[in-house]
């Protein structure tokens, strides 16, 4: 059974992929409450950068340092190496990733810079790209800015 959080962040991407986006959500988490929600906004918004995490960081609003050192990230899918970067700037100490089959960012740098991560391996996150990835390998291609091979992965 997943939490509550990271069913909040599913709920997201769900939002995200009904407007024809990217199925990725996220929401910070601090103290128990949600700051922040997010989902992958890059399709609709025509964005480079708005990924769900970083669109979830966004819709947090300024936080001070106190805050983040509390809080957890909770990701459907695993961080790219743009949106870890921001986990590490504002040293957010926990990430809880849906699934990381589908893509796995660096999630040895992050643990090696003192973050935590929870991998959940839901079958719902990777069931959700695994759909979409098959209905639109390249815009998949394009998010993560790699090649598509065979199975539409990169």
């Amino acid at each position: 059974m997943l939490d509550r959080y990271l069913n909040a962040a599913i709920q997201q991407a769900e939002i995200g992929l009904g407007e024809g986006g990217i199925p990725i959500g996220s929401v910070l988490v601090i103290d128990g409450e949600i700051k922040g929600r997010g989902y992958n906004k890059r399709l609709q918004l025509r964005n480079p950068i708005l990924h769900a995490e970083m669109d979830c960081l966004a819709n947090a609003g300024r936080l001070r340092f106190d805050q983040y050192s509390r809080a957890t990230l909770y990701t459907t899918l695993s961080p790219c190496d743009m949106c870890a970067g921001a986990v590490l700037l504002y040293k957010i100490p926990k990430v809880v990733i849906g699934e990381n089959r589908t893509f796995r960012g660096p999630e040895s740098y992050l643990e090696s810079r003192g973050v935590v991560l929870d991998v959940a391996n839901s079958s719902h996150c990777f069931r959700l790209m695994q759909e979409f990835i098959e209905q639109n390998p390249s815009l998949w291609s394009e998010d993560i800015g790699m090649p598509i091979n065979g199975k539409g992965l990169a």
